[in-house]
Parts: C-alpha cells; sequence; structure tokens
C-alpha cells in the first residue's frame, strides 16, 4: 500500500466524519461530493477503472444533482440574494 492510497483514505474517514456532523445540507452535499471523488482516485489506485468512472459518474454526479433538485424543490437553497433575505429577516 502507498503513502498516496494511505492519504486518499485518510481524507475517506475525514469526509464521511465531516458530512456526519455538517449541521448544513449544502455543506454536506459538498463533502459527499468530496467523498465520492476521493473514492473514484482511491478505486483508480487499486486498478479498477470500472468501479472508478461508475463512482465519479453516480455518486460524484447524479446523487449529487439529485441531491442540489431536492433541496430547491423544499426551499432549503435560496437562489435570491443573500442580502435581500437578511433584509427580510430583520422586518
Amino acid at each position: 500500500m502507498t503513502a498516496f492510497q494511505i492519504i486518499l483514505m485518510g481524507l475517506l474517514i475525514i469526509c464521511a466524519v465531516s458530512v456526519s456532523f455538517s449541521k448544513n445540507l449544502l455543506n454536506a452535499i459538498l463533502i459527499y461530493m468530496s467523498f465520492s471523488l476521493v473514492m473514484s482516485m482511491l478505486w483508480i489506485c487499486l486498478e479498477s477503472p470500472d468501479l472508478a468512472i461508475t463512482e465519479a459518474a453516480v455518486g460524484a454526479g447524479i446523487t449529487s444533482v439529485l441531491f442540489f433538485v431536492t433541496l430547491k424543490k423544499i426551499h432549503a437553497i435560496d437562489a435570491s440574494d443573500p442580502e435581500a433575505k437578511e433584509e427580510k429577516e430583520n422586518e
């Protein structure tokens, strides 16, 4: 096992722990995306390119897009200006 693979596994553990402690849903999705990308790099290091492509496409791609759409549908992500949002809250 190379040092690069050990670093990648450490990053996987850090991502897994930090996504479980994240209070912001958007940050949790971004951490999940980084977890999937690190996992796909680890699959490449383990000489399994078919799994790496699948992990990158499904894990970091399609699933993350579905999470973003869901957050938008439930109005957890507001596309308006943050300053306008603060003014509404202050009123």
